[in-house]
């Protein structure tokens, strides 16, 4: 006899774990299918940041920044041992795209949406101080600007989340892979596979958090739901040795006037990351030898220590996948805002996820419970998702 859940998630990503962790805070009842380890995707393969986005006040996207500042100033508080405010660094040269006013202006609206707090702090480092920032190229420099965001390792968060979930009554399958549904009038019929065993179980609501796979994952329910026009885009991220000591550096492209970031992790220096479409099984995905000679580039270009030595100190590199909506342009320029797409306007049986961002996947998942509420049984809270601390293992 198949069990029967209020909802199930597909995807043990970061928004596949933040889901259940806030639908089993409201009460239901709730199995996460994972196919293969929770963060096994795009969540373990990020920038490992927990940032407001400057570079998304250049596209207007402010609500975007508002709510990502609100939500890392919430997981400060409540991950401190897995979220740490890092000081980041930016460097302006005679090339440089961007004027000094107009970063000056931008950090302001930084500050101002993370609500002049301690974190929303900004400044510039004396000229004295210049020679300290870790081997940082000075010919041509005429300003370095700090300010604060905040860094995590994903995969670790990740597990986290699903714990808190767990701790509240959330099962996990893992592995288990979900092979399909089909649609009743009520609800949802969900095949997986475990244990090398198809088997079944019904829900209210299936959550579709498959990542790179969500569209995948839609097109295998039955009677057919729609699916939007999706592009994958990949993004590699290098590791070498030798960490900046001071924090991150925030830096553009010479090339293509990109953000690059070169940050520590882990004991080493972490720089990243590129935007390719890709196309393709998402299992494939990996690290392209021009995204390396691009970031290569882009480290030799501002730590000269690295301009003969940098491929001999690679130890590392990964790529992960971003879903967004389809168009015309680079996909730098494209919105980060995450799609919620229901089966039906009214008492959805399925909603998929695609897109979203690290930082803001507590957000997330609360609207989606929103928007799943009409088709779920009231049932009491247990907790509160903006109240539920975060510890690693």
């Amino acid at each position: 006899m198949s069990r029967s859940y209020d909802v199930v998630v597909a995807g043990g990503g970061i928004h596949g774990t933040g889901i259940a962790q806030a639908a089993v805070a409201a009460g239901h009842s709730v199995l996460v299918l994972e196919r293969s380890a929770l963060a096994a995707g795009s969540s373990s393969r990020s920038s490992k940041l927990i940032h407001g986005g400057l570079r998304y006040l250049e596209s207007g996207q402010l609500r975007l920044v508002r709510e990502s500042l609100h939500e890392r100033a919430l997981l400060l508080r409540l991950a401190p041992e897995l979220v740490r405010l890092q000081k980041f660094y930016i460097p302006l040269y005679d090339h440089s795209r961007r004027k000094s006013w107009q970063l000056r202006i931008g950090l302001g609206l930084y500050a101002l949406l993370a609500g002049l707090d301690a974190a929303a702090r900004f400044g510039t480092v004396p000229r004295a101080e210049w020679a300290s920032l870790d081997g940082l190229e000075l010919e041509g420099l005429r300003q370095v600007y700090w300010y604060h965001d905040a860094q995590t390792d994903d995969a670790l968060l990740t597990a986290a989340v699903m714990r808190s979930a767990q701790a509240l009554g959330a099962e996990l399958a893992l592995p288990a892979r979900c092979t399909g549904a089909t649609l009743t009038a009520d609800g949802v019929q969900v095949r997986y596979l475990r244990d090398g065993v198809e088997q079944q179980c019904s829900a209210r609501v299936l959550v579709n958090a498959a990542g790179p796979w969500a569209d995948a994952l839609a097109r295998s329910i039955t009677p057919a739901i729609n699916v939007p026009a999706l592009e994958l885009v990949q993004g590699t991220h290098l590791l070498l040795d030798g960490p900046p000591q001071r924090g991150v550096y925030y830096v553009e492209s010479p090339r293509d006037g990109r953000a690059i970031f070169v940050m520590p992790f882990r004991g080493q220096l972490m720089v990243g990351t590129t935007e390719v479409r890709f196309h393709g099984d998402p299992a494939t995905v990996a690290p392209g030898p021009h995204e390396v000679h691009y970031l290569l580039g882009v480290l030799r270009h501002y730590f000269p220590r690295f301009r003969d030595t940098a491929a001999s100190q690679l130890r590392g590199e990964f790529a992960g996948l971003r879903v967004l909506p389809a168009g015309g342009g680079h996909a730098f320029h494209r919105s980060r805002e995450t799609l919620l797409v229901p089966d039906r306007p009214a008492r959805p049986r399925v909603l998929s996820i695609y897109g979203g961002k690290l930082t803001t996947w507590r957000a997330v998942s609360e609207r989606v419970l929103a928007q799943i509420s009409a088709s779920l049984p009231v049932r009491s809270a247990r907790a509160r998702t903006d109240a539920i601390e975060l510890h690693p293992a």
